[in-house]
C-alpha cells in the first residue's frame, strides 16, 4: 500500500508562486508514474502535470504548460510541482498520485491511478 502526503498549499495573490510537495511511502517515486491532479468545487478532478515511471519526460495539461513544474527527487522519495504566475483558476485541491502500471495513455485520466493523497487546498485570490 503506497501512501502519499502533500503539502504546501495555502494563499497566495495572482501572479505568485507556490512550490507543492508530495512525500511517498516506500521506493515510489523512482519506480511509479506520479502526478498531479486538481478538483476545484463542483467540477471533475482535472489532470495538471505527470512524470511517467520510465523516462524524464514530463507531461502537463495545456492550462499549466510553461507555469507550472514537476519534479521528483528519488533520493527523498518526494514529488513536487512549482507553481508559477498563479492565476485564480488555479484554485483547487490539489492531489498528489502514483501508480506503478499505468500506460502512457492513459496518463491524464484520473481513474487510470490507484494512489492518491488527501489533498492540499490552493487559493489564489487578491
Amino acid at each position: 500500500q503506497v501512501q502519499l502526503v502533500e503539502s504546501g498549499g495555502g494563499l497566495v495573490q495572482p501572479g505568485g508562486s507556490l512550490r507543492l510537495s508530495c512525500a511517498a511511502s516506500g521506493r515510489t517515486v523512482g519506480t511509479y508514474s506520479v502526478g498531479w491532479f486538481r478538483q476545484a468545487p463542483g467540477k471533475e478532478r482535472d489532470f495538471v502535470a505527470a512524470l511517467f515511471r520510465s523516462g524524464n519526460n514530463a507531461y502537463y495539461a495545456d492550462s499549466v504548460r510553461g507555469r507550472f513544474t514537476i519534479s521528483r527527487d528519488i533520493a527523498k522519495n518526494t514529488v513536487s510541482l512549482q507553481m508559477n504566475t498563479l492565476k485564480p483558476e488555479d484554485t483547487a485541491v490539489y492531489y498528489c498520485a502514483a501508480d506503478s502500471r499505468l500506460i502512457l495513455s492513459s496518463l491524464r485520466s484520473a481513474s487510470s491511478w490507484d494512489y492518491w493523497g488527501q489533498g492540499t487546498q490552493v487559493t489564489v485570490s487578491s
